[in-house]
């Protein structure tokens, strides 16, 4: 971005925080403000209604009172009128008394043989009604009937009377009465005269907190106040089942005033609960019937009586209203301040920029290599001093991208040929022989690698000294240059008297043939400076991917195969033979040499990636042996591991194996999220003494601080076909420190599956053999698909090795099988390969 640009943006940014700010402020400053004051309205009002509650529940009680020693002065005129037993009166007497002593109803109760009954009443209802599960009522009425003072705790007890507290009608639920009851044994029944509806609930419709709430709900914001009773708010509903009717008793109710219209009753629940527990005021911001609504619950716990709750429900809209437009206002004003200062930058940064302007244009046609342009910008300050600088930064450029085209062609060549022949050297043929054999395999082709070494050349330099070796190897250069096609061959010097070529889609006849008219060119005499040299040539030859897959042991087999020629008399083309080349090893000098390769900690080990496939991810990696000897090149671990065991080397190996492996990845864990388990080969060789196995295993892992879950032994089923109690208990101590074991190369061998499900081990893996065989049509499935299942039936881990094509990954998905291992993926890598192979796989 210009400058020019870049200052009205600065400016523009600068001044738009500190509105953003100042608005953010304002805005929380606002909202803090209008939330202050409706906390401070919300105190008032729930202040004045629990009081009026209070108040409410005070004169109730003095009220109940007052009406229940009315109905006692009306229980003695209502002796005085009725006949000393019930027989001889009748219902039309009482409805015409009531009237008299100005009650709603007379009721007459009297004992039968297992209850007390309703026997003569104005109110039809009443009549025949049982009491006998009206629990403390029915109490109250026994005590009467004994001449005895009630004591049951509620309601107004006076001589030979009692009067119970205000509650619904059981014989009629739809109202509410104020009872007393009267008995002084010289009846045979208890006269009950009570007051109904209008004349009980006067008082607290005149004087009770529903005017007070009616009139806060009609302010703005206040959408409706209730007073919950927490006892039995959101819990199930106490209903009372008597004389046929169902009903809740008033001190039982949920709601004992207000409205209860915005109902959320779960949430609500939990917090009147809260607020009673705490004794805190709890409040929270919902959307209820299509509004956004701020339910506030005031805990109250007055100096008599039973706690209760009050909640308020608030327009949270107006708040949010109020905010929006506050905070659309203060946007309107921002932009118009921000406009001006963008003008103001504007004007500002385009006479400052100006120069610059220019200066940057010209700089720009120099870095996209118009190198030796002049500006021409006649100033004294600190820009005319820049232009001058730009000026001789131009000129040196020119002169310098010169000189660099000049090199650069030089130091591309240098990088991948042989300074003495111009051939490609072994830089360009570690770099480019893996993607040649890569492309030969997806091709379906064929690569045919030579590996020369000339006869008798030593005793050319010896004798001539280097001057005339060299001269020597350029025309050795120029006769092999000469017998190959270019297009389908590459010729590289590998170091020394030592050339390898690669013959692309060559036949092994064709291959053949090449070698011999090779071995012809070099045996002609040749003459440098009147010097006349009789040489030779011994050939190695192996062949992809008849001899191997592995780019590296090809090479290793070409010169493996060259040594066999050179021993058999030289100036010879010899393929290589497994067969051949291990019968050919001077197996005394072989063990010399990994013997002081064990001593020396000179065995590699590289690193084969387990991918979690379905996932994407590396799990873990197989550590694998690799030695490289100064005489014998690449030695494969097929020739030097049997004889490791059969010389008492393997111990060692196993233990340098072992080491490498556990402190690099133990090393790599410590910067990875998800840590890597790496997995170890073991022989027999090392189950001959288990106790010691064990021991030197948890001494490694402590040692390199890698845990034991992160590590896992490899065995094959041989050692399990041998095992012993000793070797069994062996893999047992191992498992319960959390080591996993894996079966290699399962199938191959003879398991029983008998005792396979009783063995200390944890996964299967299927043998490369297996995979391979697998074609595009997807045949030969059956045994992989075999052991996935045998696996799963196991409840054992199952991982597929060998896997090179996409369709036997996409097979080994299908059946569920995600842990994998093959070229498909990767070789085995170097410490430091695997290392960048993590980085790019992760990074893909």
């Amino acid at each position: 971005m210009s400058i020019k640009k870049k200052i009205p943006l600065i400016f523009f940014l600068l001044v738009l925080f500190i509105l953003l700010a100042n608005n953010v402020f304002h805005y929380f400053w606002s909202k803090n403000q209008l939330l202050e004051y409706n906390e401070r309205e919300i105190s008032v009002i729930t202040n004045e209604v629990s009081f009026q509650v209070e108040k409410t529940r005070e004169g109730s009680l003095y009220v109940e009172n007052i009406l229940g020693r009315d109905l006692r002065i009306a229980s003695l005129a209502i002796k005085q009128s009725l006949p000393p037993t019930y027989q001889e009166i009748n219902n039309d007497q009482l409805k015409k008394l009531a009237k008299e002593v100005r009650v709603s109803h007379i009721t007459l109760l009297a004992k039968t043989a297992n209850d007390i009954i309703g026997v003569r009443s104005s109110d039809p209802e009443e009549i025949n009604m049982s009491t006998k599960g009206w629990g403390y009522w029915y109490d109250a009425y026994q005590q009467l009937f004994a001449l005895k003072p009630v004591n049951v705790g509620k309601g107004l007890t006076l001589p030979n009377y009692w009067s119970g507290p205000i509650e619904i009608a059981s014989s009629d639920p739809d109202h509410i009465d104020k009872w007393g009851y009267y008995y002084d044994g010289t009846t045979n029944y208890i006269i009950n005269p009570y007051f109904r509806d209008n004349e009980v609930l006067e008082f607290e419709q005149r004087f009770g907190p529903g005017k007070i709430i009616e009139g806060y709900t009609k302010e703005r914001g206040i959408l409706e106040i209730s007073v919950f009773n927490p006892k039995n708010f959101g819990k199930k509903s106490e209903v009372v089942h008597l004389n046929g009717n169902s009903y809740i008793r008033i001190s039982a109710r949920p709601i004992w005033y207000g409205s209860y219209k915005y109902r959320n009753i779960e949430t609500d629940a939990s917090y009147i609960k809260k607020a009673v527990n705490t004794k805190k005021v709890q409040s929270y911001n919902d959307v209820l019937n299509k509004k956004s609504i701020l339910k506030t619950f005031v805990p109250v716990f007055p100096k008599s009586g039973q706690p209760f709750v009050i909640g308020l429900a608030y327009n949270y809209g107006l708040i949010q209203n109020e905010l929006s437009h506050e905070l659309f206002m203060h946007i309107l004003l921002s932009l118009a301040i921000m406009l001006i200062v963008f003008i103001v930058s504007l004007i500002f940064s385009r006479s400052i920029t100006r120069p610059i302007g220019y200066i940057v244009e010209q700089v720009n046609e120099i870095a996209q290599g118009n190198f030796g342009k002049h500006l021409h910008l006649n100033r004294k300050d600190e820009l005319g001093l820049l232009t001058e600088n730009i000026n001789a930064m131009s000129t040196d450029l020119h002169q310098y991208v010169e000189d660099l085209h000049q090199s650069k062609a030089l130091i591309e060549f240098q990088a991948n040929h042989d300074p003495l022949t111009g051939l490609l050297n072994r830089r360009f043929l570690q770099e480019k022989l893996s993607s040649i054999v890569y492309q030969a395999g997806n091709n379906k082709e064929t690569v045919s690698v030579l590996f020369i070494d000339m006869d008798r050349f030593k005793h050319v330099n010896d004798s001539y000294g280097h001057n005339k070796g060299d001269e020597l190897l350029k025309t050795i250069a120029a006769r092999i240059k000469n017998c190959l096609d270019e297009e389908k061959s590459c010729l590289i010097r590998q170091g020394g008297d030592e050339f390898i070529i690669l013959l692309l889609q060559y036949s092994k006849k064709e291959t053949k043939e090449v070698a011999e008219a090779l071995i012809d060119t070099l045996k002609r005499p040749f003459i440098i400076e009147g010097n006349e040299f009789y040489l030779g040539a011994s050939i190695g030859i192996s062949l992809y991917p008849e001899h191997t897959n592995n780019m590296d042991t090809l090479i290793s087999y070409a010169d493996m195969a060259m040594y066999n020629a050179k021993k058999n008399g030289g100036n010879k083309a010899i393929f290589y033979s497994e067969k051949s080349m291990h019968s050919d090893i001077d197996r005394p000098r072989l063990e010399a040499h990994l013997r002081r390769a064990i001593e020396l900690k000179q065995i590699d080990v590289f690193y084969q990636p387990k991918i979690k496939v379905d996932a994407g991810i590396i799990f873990g990696a197989e550590a694998l042996v690799r030695w490289t000897d100064e005489e014998y090149g690449i030695v494969s671990p097929e020739i030097f591991i049997p004889i490791a065991e059969e010389t008492g080397f393997i111990q060692p190996l196993w233990e340098l194996v072992m080491e490498k492996a556990c402190e690099q990845v133990s090393n790599w864990n410590q910067s990875r999220p998800h840590p890597l388990s790496v997995s170890v080969n073991f022989s027999a060789q090392q189950f001959q003494e288990p106790n010691l196995m064990v021991q030197t295993i948890k001494d490694i892992l402590s040692q390199k601080k890698l845990p034991p879950k992160n590590f896992e032994i490899e065995i094959t089923e041989s050692i399990l076909l041998n095992n012993s109690n000793e070797v069994v208990q062996s893999l047992e101590k191992l498992q319960n420190q959390g080591i996993s074991i894996s079966i290699d190369d399962f199938g191959t061998g003879y398991s029983s599956l008998s005792y396979l499900k009783d063995l200390p081990i944890n996964t299967l893996k299927i043998d490369k053999s297996f995979i391979q065989n697998i074609n595009e049509k997807l045949e030969n499935t059956e045994i992989p698909e075999a052991i996935i299942n045998l696996a799963r039936g196991l409840h054992l881990d199952v991982i597929a090795e060998g896997v090179e094509k996409e369709y036997q990954k996409e097979f080994l998905l299908s059946k569920n099988c995600v842990h994998m291992q093959g070229y498909l993926f990767s070789k085995p890598l170097s410490s430091a390969d695997f290392e960048q192979f993590l980085i790019d796989f992760e990074n893909r």
